[in-house]
């Protein structure tokens, strides 16, 4: 069965933009502006970019989470693709053998198929399957051998991943309307990118600055982290966190689901903003607006913004949250640089999380009096930040003026 020798491309932090990247490194398609490899960055700049939004949930039978989105999300893969020109070639089908038999004439062409998956049922991310929760991403798979179990795959981890056919079917049929669907993709058309990277920048810089394409405009852009600090400080108010994360298990949640999308989920470290910086680099050079520099600097500023706001969330002086940070991190290096290899590890420090998860419950760290002081001082930091990129965008509009 097919599987492509060559293939070597695991640099893709994200599901859409680092699918989209690593299919076009293998490849071989490369940017005019550079004649390398469309980099992750620039794919994230023409996608919308950054932003800042915040939602919380709490659904009965779950643990209370804060939602915080740190890049465009509205239709961000079909975006860049459009922009770019791309012709897009999709097979779909809603029968699982027919499903297999697509991906595999792909692979039999000589090219990598992005599929659309289930992280819930994909084992290496240890996430355990819920019936009830599910989140369908893109990811590459390279190579499908039957004789011998394997598929193989490209999502996030700096290696090879490696499931049973039988995984990656459960997986791709979870949600019926990206059942079994393949995308492959023609090559971008070079003159497209100058208007593409304009668009790119001020969708960005609209996310910021004016209502959201759906939702409230306090819960996108500059307005978002002045109404996460409203809530963190104002117990009164609908959504406060003294009413949905109030002290004990309920703030630990929430603390550790906002460190997950600051940090972790689909990133890095630093809210991406690194990454947005290293796109407008890119785009000074490709629109010669050299003047964006200016706003990549306050970008790169705003990452050790976002870090402080990390340790803010869960702190080393609150011995159980510094330990849990830790061992947030650790647990997401891990699979970042090892993969599947990493899985009994990672499971240990689950294991080590959910200890600490119950002490806190049963002895919140915490007085009320000290988890006001702590609300106040979240929300100083994501004021903080909000001026850095305040800062920012203004560069952004002063430099496409």
């Amino acid at each position: 069965m097919p599987v492509l020798q060559d293939y070597n491309q695991f640099q893709g932090r994200h599901w859409e933009t680092g699918s989209i990247g690593n299919f076009y490194a293998y490849r071989g398609v490369t940017a005019p502006h550079t004649n390398q490899p469309y980099s992750e960055a620039m794919l994230l700049g023409l996608s919308g970019g950054v932003v800042m939004s915040y939602f919380s949930f709490a659904y009965q039978g779950h643990d209370p989470h804060v939602a915080m989105l740190t890049r465009n999300t509205f239709n961000p893969m079909d975006t860049i693709l459009e922009r770019l020109g791309v012709q897009q070639f999709i097979r779909h089908t809603s029968r699982p053998q027919k499903g297999v038999a697509n991906l595999i004439d792909t692979l039999a062409d000589g090219e990598p198929a992005i599929v659309w998956a289930d992280m819930f049922s994909l084992p290496y991310n240890d996430l355990g399957y819920d019936e009830g929760m599910w989140a369908m991403f893109p990811i590459i798979v390279y190579g499908y051998d039957e004789t011998n179990q394997a598929v193989y795959l490209a999502d996030r981890a700096q290696v090879p991943l490696i499931i049973s056919p039988q995984t990656l079917a459960q997986a791709r049929g979870r949600v019926k309307k990206d059942k079994y669907r393949i995308l492959t993709l023609d090559r971008p058309d070079p003159d497209k990118l100058p208007a593409a990277v304009q668009k790119g920048i001020w969708d960005c810089i609209k996310l910021y600055t004016e209502a959201p394409p759906k939702g409230s405009k306090n819960n996108f852009g500059l307005a978002a982290f002045n109404w996460w600090a409203k809530l963190l400080t104002k117990p009164k108010q609908r959504l406060s966190w003294a009413k949905v994360f109030p002290p004990g298990d309920k703030m630990y949640a929430g603390l550790t689901s906002a460190f997950n999308h600051l940090a972790i989920f689909g990133k890095d470290g630093g809210a991406e903003r690194d990454l947005y910086a290293d796109f407008l680099d890119e785009a000074s050079l490709v629109l010669a607006k050299p003047a964006l520099k200016s706003a990549a600097e306050a970008f790169r500023r705003s990452v050790q913004a976002w870090d402080e706001l990390g340790r803010a969330l869960l702190p080393d002086q609150i011995a159980p949250f510094g330990q849990t940070r830790e061992l947030m991190l650790r647990r997401h290096r891990l699979f970042l640089e090892q993969g599947a290899g990493s899985l009994a590890e990672r499971q240990a420090l689950t294991a080590q999380l959910d200890q600490i998860k119950a002490a806190v419950a049963a002895d919140f760290p915490l007085s009320q009096g000290e988890v006001a002081i702590f609300c106040e001082n979240l929300a100083g930091q994501l004021l903080k930040i909000h001026d850095i990129e305040l800062a920012a965008v203004t560069a952004m509009q002063e430099a496409m003026a």
